[in-house]
């Protein structure tokens, strides 16, 4: 009996054996494949990033060496620096860096990046590079050669004694520092140089990218938790504000505000809110719930959310952008002051297309954005400006409208909406110079209903 018994099981163990081997070998190479992967990832954009930190350097060179007057010679130059940057910043990316300090370098990149292409958009034959900007070229053409000497030095390493990135993955992930290896040294002395470089004197136009809002920006008195839960109270027009929640965020730093929690009917979907302290300003509310089958289109939502928003002091709104997403109707608002439109000053409604109910408001841009403004007139004409235009660009309409432009400066420009090749554009063309300063793409629907 057991002779038989062996006899059948036997191949069947057999079997499963031969099988467990083939399955535990071919899991190892699909690992190994794996690994192999992403070991040529990383060494592909070390490699990558060690070629362009040199070929920054050239190119910074040879915009230093142009004519300052052959401004679209240098217009390209730096054109070609804010692209190589960008591609260094991208390849730094593709590394295992997030738990090596490397912020210093990734900081001094994207200022780079960001003052380049700040100068390079602008006409430089009307606001040519001063003699501040041409030291800081200078400073960076320095900069980025010492940088480059580093990531040589580091990659000649890599390159003599075939060192691994995955090695490095494993290094960081250790607990068990301080780290040994060659690549972590060599990226640790490059942040370290970086770190000790001179304050650089960025312009102007770099450093507004930098200049995050804080609330003490706002107009207004300090407001206290039971003003805020008086205002909250009234906006969403309910009396008992025994259930209502106030609590503030940021105490002692620049950004002071207070988070307000507001009971829904039977307790269930509570609505959330966010005031400034600084003037009291409500910034977003949300009171988002399950949306049952859509029964309201497009504009209907827009009539319901000017409602709310004229019911509720933001006034002389018009709609400028729609979106459609889960049965909920995303409305952009922006200011409307006698003929002109005001991207500065924008707010979001989100309405609910099962029965209308208004379940959010992004007002955070109009709270920092409002303010007096004079305007002053054109100094072209609509047919002056016309001529910015395609030759295949069939207008629609025409307005007036205040954007910010790519260096983030409040620009009015005429607003041309249209068609070209089968799409809709607005495209904003500068009042004053004539520039094309923004382009946006209306969906079909949205442009039907902007009519």
């Amino acid at each position: 009996m057991y002779k038989r018994l062996s006899s059948v099981m036997f191949p069947i163990l057999l079997v499963a054996l031969i099988g467990t081997g083939v399955w535990g070998y071919l899991e190892h190479q699909e690992k190994n494949s794996i690994l192999i992967k992403a070991e040529n990832h990383y060494q592909r954009a070390f490699h990558d990033l060690s070629y362009h930190m040199d070929k920054l350097h050239d190119e910074l060179g040879r915009t230093l060496a142009l004519n300052a007057t052959s401004q679209d010679a240098y217009k390209k130059g730096l054109i070609n620096v804010w692209r190589i940057t960008s591609q260094a910043q991208g390849e730094i990316s593709q590394l295992p860096l997030t738990l090596l300090p490397f912020n210093k370098t990734e900081e001094f990149l994207a200022n780079m990046s960001n003052f380049a292409y700040r100068a390079a958009v602008r006409d430089l034959s009307k606001t040519p590079l001063d003699e501040g900007e041409l030291k800081t070229l200078n400073t960076l053409y320095n900069h980025s050669k010492e940088i480059a000497q580093e990531l040589r030095k580091t990659q000649s390493k890599v390159l003599a004694n075939n060192l691994r990135w995955m090695d490095v993955e494993i290094a960081l992930a250790s607990k068990n520092g301080p780290h040994d290896n060659v690549i972590i040294d060599g990226f640790a002395t490059v942040d370290k140089k970086v770190a000790e470089f001179p304050e650089i004197e960025w312009s102007p136009a770099v450093m507004s990218m930098y200049h995050k809002r804080n609330i003490s920006m706002l107009s207004g008195a300090p407001t206290t938790p039971e003003e805020i839960k008086q205002k909250a109270a009234q906006f969403l027009g309910i009396r008992d504000t025994s259930g209502i929640q106030v609590v503030e965020d940021g105490a002692g730093t620049e950004y002071q505000a207070y988070s307000v929690t507001v009971p829904g009917p039977g307790g269930n979907d509570n609505i959330y809110m966010d005031y400034s302290k600084q003037g009291g300003h409500l910034l977003w509310f949300s009171g988002t719930r399950d949306v049952g089958e859509k029964k309201l289109d497009l504009r209907q939502a827009r009539d319901i959310a000017a409602q709310f928003l004229d019911d509720h002091n933001y006034k002389n709104m018009t709609a400028v952008s729609y979106d459609e997403y889960n049965n909920t109707a995303s409305i952009t608002f922006a200011s409307r002051t006698n003929d002109v439109i005001n991207y500065v000053e924008k707010v979001a409604v989100k309405v609910a297309l099962d029965n209308g109910e208004v379940t959010g408001l992004e007002a955070t841009d109009y709270a920092f954005g409002k303010k007096d403004r004079q305007l002053p007139a054109p100094k072209l004409t609509v047919e002056e400006a016309k001529k910015t235009l395609g030759a295949n660009f069939q207008i629609e309409n025409v307005e007036k409208a205040l954007i910010k432009n790519e260096v983030d400066q409040e620009v009015l420009c005429y607003q041309f909406k249209g068609r070209s090749n089968g799409a809709v554009y607005r495209i904003y063309v500068n009042a004053d110079t004539g520039a094309e300063e923004k382009i946006d793409t209306l969906r079909e629907e949205e442009a039907e209903v902007s009519k």
